[in-house]
């Protein structure tokens, strides 16, 4: 095995420098999906669009993220992983550029879709490397310099989204790709080798011909319009709106004929029949809920302080940072520990953690302070780790071949599946829960409630005291009202929010303990 790691990478280079080097690319690309959150009411009022047209900048990127995954596996064999790996570099780094300088909103989401296809192939490539590059017993620690760049990531990018939009131009979100692309273009370029005796080129003459196009058709269908109906679902009102039964169903045809299709292909465009073991299929569930937990947590809280406690960008995105200093403590740990105890035990570890931080918010307050937003972020954050490196390294466990980067194809289509599923969760409870909160606290502001008289008579009193005429301090004192109404509906639907998150955690804590045992340490080399 150790040798075959060598062929695999590079033989006179450490293997950990090739993870850091594979991992500075996936940095930039996730950081990419989540920096761009702030900048939309930006980007939409200098390019004249409303908010809900801006939101297709990030639709179209994670359309185009999700249907390139399934066919990275292909092209990788096709060129070889180097040459692919460097392709998509180039271009996430060029459609940056071109983001930047865009000139409508068009145009920016033309190019968002460009960077989503040249970021989509990034992630498999590079865990491909990994686990040939490091031996099984390594895999662990191995995964998690990786693992820095994947939950790292997300949380500084709305800190580092923030400052840039308050203190520059929302361009500049673009603009600081092109910097780390040369520079991973460089190193990727100078120390990482193709492989052994030109095995990417016997492959690519023959590869062509077993190219599933149907099954890349239907795959982009299905992810596609899945993307579709969950990004914009909240706001066409779900079910209710034509739009989204359409593409739902384009979504669930095509996956009832992706399926079928792909189990009778000799040369399938997705190995389906590994989310039928075991092993992998408890893997790609788990990722899912790793996925949904990391980017709607790392949403809702910036979300909170900037609509009901008026945070600015910068602020809101700072509430995050310790968080991200956290998570770099714990994942040489995660790692270590990876290596020498089952992952099953410290994935129950990963979502005892992060569900437990989840019941912690279910304790907000109207005084909600910035230092309990940090010390709560920096709760789950300790968690993450223990998720994800865990969850990586078992997905490998016992594949050979080309099944290798098959499997980081669809572990990332988890990720980032898991990561719409429950954005889009997180928004429907926020929206469904406040209005039944309003109407059950609405039922008590009427003239016979004694508290709502007092509640009124107060606030006029203090409208007066201020110069107010009578009518008009009593006016303003309904309305005072009013907004302290939405206003705790509001953060009592937080609340229910967090307590979903952490009764998912709890639920998925059985699968877990389904996880088959896998070989470590010396066991794990002599195999």
């Amino acid at each position: 095995m150790i040798a075959q790691a060598k062929r695999a990478a590079s033989p006179n280079i450490n293997p950990w420098i090739v993870a850091f080097i594979v991992s500075i690319a996936t940095f930039m690309e996730v950081l990419d999906v989540s920096i761009a959150n702030v900048a939309l009411r930006h980007i939409a009022g200098s390019m004249g669009a409303s908010y809900d047209q801006a939101t297709w900048i990030l639709t179209s990127y994670l359309i185009a993220n999700a249907v390139i995954l399934p066919a990275s596996a292909w092209f990788a064999q096709l060129v070889g992983r180097k040459k692919f790996y460097m392709a998509c570099v180039t271009l996430f780094t060029v459609s940056s550029l071109l983001c930047g300088l865009s000139w409508s909103l068009g145009s920016l989401i033309f190019f968002r879709v460009l960077q989503g296809l040249g970021g989509g192939g990034l992630a498999p490539s590079e865990q491909a490397i990994l686990a040939d590059a490091f031996p099984p017993e390594k895999r662990g620690s191995a995964f998690a310099v990786y693992g820095f760049a994947v939950v790292v990531a997300p949380t500084i990018g709305p800190t580092l989204g923030g400052f840039i939009t308050d203190y520059s131009t929302w361009h500049w979100i673009f603009f600081i790709n092109l910097p780390m692309g040369l520079l991973s273009l460089f190193l990727v370029g100078t120390f990482i080798n193709e492989g052994k005796n030109g095995e990417a080129k016997k492959r690519s003459r023959k590869t062509p011909l077993n190219f599933d196009f149907i099954g890349f058709a239907l795959v982009a269908l299905c992810l596609g319009a899945l993307e579709v109906v969950l990004d914009e679902g909240q706001r066409s009102d779900w079910f209710q709106s034509d739009f989204i039964i359409f593409f739902a169903c384009i979504s669930g045809v095509a996956l009832v004929f992706f399926i079928p299709w792909e189990l009778t292909r000799r040369h399938p465009l997705v190995d389906v029949r590994l989310l039928g073991t075991r092993q992998f299929g408890m893997c790609f569930l788990m990722m899912l809920v790793t996925g949904g937990t990391l980017f709607s947590s790392i949403q809702l809280m910036p979300q909170l302080v900037q609509n009901e406690f008026g945070y600015d960008a910068t602020l809101a995105g700072l509430s995050l940072s310790p968080g991200g200093v956290m998570t770099m403590m714990m994942m040489p740990i995660a790692g270590f520990l990876t290596d020498k105890i089952q992952p099953r035990y410290l994935i129950a570890l990963g979502l005892i953690i992060v569900g437990s931080s989840m019941w912690t918010l279910t304790g907000l307050s109207p005084d909600l302070s910035l230092w309990y937003a940090i010390w709560t972020r920096m709760f789950t954050s300790a968690g993450l780790p223990f998720l994800f490196i865990p969850i990586t390294a078992a997905s490998y466990a016992g594949l050979k071949g080309t099944q290798t980067n098959q499997a980081a194809g669809l572990i990332n289509i988890a990720r980032n599946l898991g990561g719409s599923i429950g954005l889009a969760m997180v928004q429907t409870s926020l929206q469904q829960r406040q209005q039944f909160h309003q109407s059950r606290l609405v039922e008590h502001a009427i003239p016979s409630n004694i508290h709502f008289q007092d509640a009124i008579r107060a606030a006029t009193q203090v409208f007066e005291k201020n110069h107010y005429t009578a009518a008009d301090a009593a006016h303003r004192a309904y309305a005072l009202v009013e907004q302290t109404i939405i206003k705790q509906a509001t953060l009592l639907s937080y609340i229910d929010t967090f307590w979903i998150l952490a009764m998912l955690c709890a639920f998925a804590l059985p699968l877990a303990f389904a996880l088959r045992s896998i070989p470590l340490g010396k066991s794990a080399q002599r195999r």
